[in-house]
């Protein structure tokens, strides 16, 4: 159980805190997409932005998994890049963001950060300058 620092409000009193799953889950997906080269987390499919647009699935836990203990969490996150990005570079980003913001953001250590690269994403083509006549 973890101690609530006594400057945190008016009650400091002894009590349980619990964060759902989903709310873990969510903070790693969010952090997952701050990392420069993530393109997207989960594998898009049209049954699933149905659901989400229908409300009927959360799309901010798409493609995170977690288990959480009470001190520690481990997260499997699949993840969609974009074409030009060094992957090894986006996972590493990706593991030190994850670790980061569960810790800070819910106090839990990471004991392991799965990645999984499901997909690749081709940014939109630049159009071309225009040719300039001299």
């Amino acid at each position: 159980m973890e101690q609530i620092p006594k400057d945190i409000g008016e009650y400091a009193g002894a009590g349980e805190i619990t964060i759902a799953d989903e709310v873990i889950a969510s903070i790693a997906g969010v952090a997952a997409k701050e990392v420069e080269g993530v393109a997207s987390v989960g594998k898009g499919t049209v049954r699933r932005m149905l659901a989400e647009r229908l409300g009927g699935a959360e799309g901010k836990a798409r493609g995170v998994q977690v288990e959480v203990g009470t001190i520690e969490a481990i997260v499997d996150l699949s993840l969609n890049v974009i074409y030009g990005f060094n992957i090894p570079k986006i996972i590493a980003a990706v593991r030190g963001k994850v670790a980061s913001r569960l810790f800070d953001l819910a106090g839990l250590d990471a004991k392991e950060i799965n990645v999984h690269i499901v997909g690749i994403e081709f940014p939109e083509k630049a159009e071309k300058p225009e040719k300039r006549v001299k």
